[in-house]
């Protein structure tokens, strides 16, 4: 580009010109006057104004209107470039071209489509000289696509930000990304521990640097047994207490009973009581087998009972919500696992660890209300009134059919 630019007169009468091509190279100089480069932000030829949406010399005030340009290409584009400058600019009051850039990102973080505002999330997810409101209002979209980047990697939530995303969060996904952060705290890991959510928790524990206190991890340890993925991140967790390592032995597959027998940073004498465990697993005696097969027959007994009501087609919510009323446990659970053709350990797994969401998904696969959903989680796996999930408009499914899915996924369904 020449160094005294491009003659005014001449770039008007490009700008004015009807061929697209021309007012195209009009729009990527980086030595066009500004006002002419606000005048092809409403050229009607989408390639311009695309251009006016890469270039950086485009005026701040082309900006605000090209934000609310209808083509999605245009605002991606827009979105990408304007967060990406922002942090670079001078932050004072005599900063107009920062104050229209933050009103520019404010427009586009507000964007119909998700695509759009997830731009804007990726572009600032690193960036510490941009608003905290606006990268709050990221954190706390609906779409995880928007809101992960910056839960997981934004420095400008703080810790009291980050507990009350979990606090108000139905999301899974959301409180994962939180739980993968770089150095999370123990105050947030412990809010993120008490939700019970099996996904989120998972990534807790597999994230090395995040500060776990040892009654967090004791709380974990309640609900572990019925949930299998959380058993190797617990064996592999960095400064694992001797305490936790006893119980883990309790539970844990043989293979991770091994390992954990191979770990250098657990004192001698917590070894040696691993090591026992390991021996009474091989002493599975006949008296054993025995109580194991009497303890079945009521099972057993709700089995036949259940696949005679399936027979005589009278299976439905209201029989199986008299038997929550009437403690009668085994034949909700083979209703569970009759109609929806679920095994009794993924349905133990999810009573065990009081997980509202994942009981919700496992009552919807087997085809009955969400009134029963609600009694299962209230009266059968007593869950926390405050992580309970309750219907939506009364009777509806608060999570749609593609969350429901991603639930039983969790519990390899």
């Amino acid at each position: 580009m020449s160094g005294k630019g491009i003659d005014y007169d001449k770039a008007k009468a490009l700008a004015a010109s009807a061929d697209a091509v021309e007012r195209l190279k009009l729009a990527t100089r980086a030595d066009t006057q500004p006002e002419i480069l606000y005048y092809l932000a409403i050229d009607q030829a989408e390639e311009v104004r695309r251009a006016i949406a890469d270039n950086e010399a485009t005026p701040a005030q082309a900006h605000l209107l090209l934000a609310n340009d209808e083509s999605e290409e245009v605002r991606r584009r827009l979105a990408a470039k304007v967060a990406r400058l922002l942090p670079d600019m001078p932050d004072d009051e005599a900063s107009k071209a920062r104050e229209l850039a933050i009103q520019t990102l404010e427009l586009l973080a507000q964007d119909e489509l998700a695509r759009i505002r997830a731009t804007l999330s990726e572009a600032l997810k690193a960036s510490e000289n941009v608003p905290h409101h606006l990268i709050k209002q990221l954190a706390l979209d609906v779409e995880l696509i928007v809101s992960a980047p910056v839960l997981q990697f934004s420095p400008l939530l703080s810790d009291d930000d980050l507990r009350e995303i979990v606090a108000s969060s139905a999301q899974s996904g959301a409180l994962s990304a939180i739980a993968r952060r770089v150095g999370l705290s123990e105050g947030v890991s412990g809010v993120i521990a008490a939700t019970r959510d099996v996904s989120a928790v998972t990534a807790l524990l597999a994230n090395g640097s995040a500060q776990i206190r040892e009654e967090t991890l004791d709380l974990i340890l309640d609900a572990a047994p019925g949930v299998e993925v959380w058993h190797e991140p617990l064996v592999q967790r960095p400064n694992l207490p001797g305490k936790a390592a006893k119980r883990l032995a309790g539970f844990v597959a043989g293979r991770l009973l091994k390992l954990l027998t191979s770990r250098r940073d657990l004192p001698a004498d917590v070894l040696g009581e691993i090591r026992q465990v390991m021996e009474k697993r091989l002493e599975v005696t006949l008296e054993e087998a025995d109580e194991e097969d009497e303890a079945q027959t009521p099972m057993a007994e709700a089995e036949a009972r259940v696949k005679k009501l399936i027979r005589d087609k009278k299976l439905d919510n209201d029989v199986v919500q008299e038997a929550i009323e009437n403690g009668d446990r085994n034949l909700v659970l083979q209703a569970l696992i009759q109609n929806g053709r679920i095994p009794l350990s993924v349905i133990k797994k999810a009573i065990d660890v009081r997980n509202g969401r994942l009981i919700t998904a496992l009552v919807w696969r087997a085809k009955f209300s969400m009134r029963t959903a609600v009694m299962i989680q209230r009266d059968l796996a007593h869950v926390p009134p405050r992580m309970m999930l309750n219907a939506r408009n009364g009777s509806d499914y608060p999570m749609t059919e593609a969350e429901l899915q991603d639930q039983l996924k969790i519990l390899g369904l």
